[in-house]
């Protein structure tokens, strides 16, 4: 039996992930590296990661988007047949995405949690930062509520 194989290289820890969407769509779920979240906002737990960076870091990120979060106001009267036969209808609509993306570089072991940016063209930004999104210092600078080009860069 070995002893003492580990290093504070190796030791990992729990945070939250983040969800923040900067489209105009609705993001439902999304995973990363096959831990589960819900994509409204807000924080979720968990996802396990390094208590301190090294490159290579990358993050598998899974989501589902719905590209009109607003149709069920159209909808028949809630509870009616004709509300469930919609709601499937539009369920058969929702996409889903996947990609792989680099983790940035925290400090030291200083890190808090992963906030998964959601852009426009299905593009995704990571950070580990402590900094809030509205501060000068928060790293992703995109804003919210962004359109969607009329054609995505390849």
């Amino acid at each position: 039996m070995l002893h003492g194989c580990s290093s504070a290289d190796n030791e990992m820890a729990g945070g939250n992930i983040q969800a923040v969407n900067h489209t105009l769509n609705a993001i439902n779920w999304l995973s990363v590296n096959g831990y589960r979240a819900h994509g409204g906002g807000g924080s979720s737990c968990c996802v396990i990661m390094p208590t301190k960076w090294r490159p290579g870091l990358m993050a598998h990120i899974e989501w589902e988007v719905d590209t009109d979060p607003y149709a069920y106001s159209k909808w028949p009267p809630l509870g009616t047949d004709g509300y469930r036969a919609a709601q499937v209808k539009h369920k058969a609509n929702y996409q889903h995405y996947r990609v792989t993306v680099e983790i940035p570089e925290w400090p030291e072991t200083k890190r808090c949690g992963l906030s998964v940016h959601f852009l426009v063209c299905n593009q995704v930004k990571v950070t580990s930062s402590c900094w809030s999104y509205y501060s000068p210092n928060y790293p992703i600078k995109e804003p919210l509520e962004m359109k969607e080009p009329a054609v995505c860069p390849k």
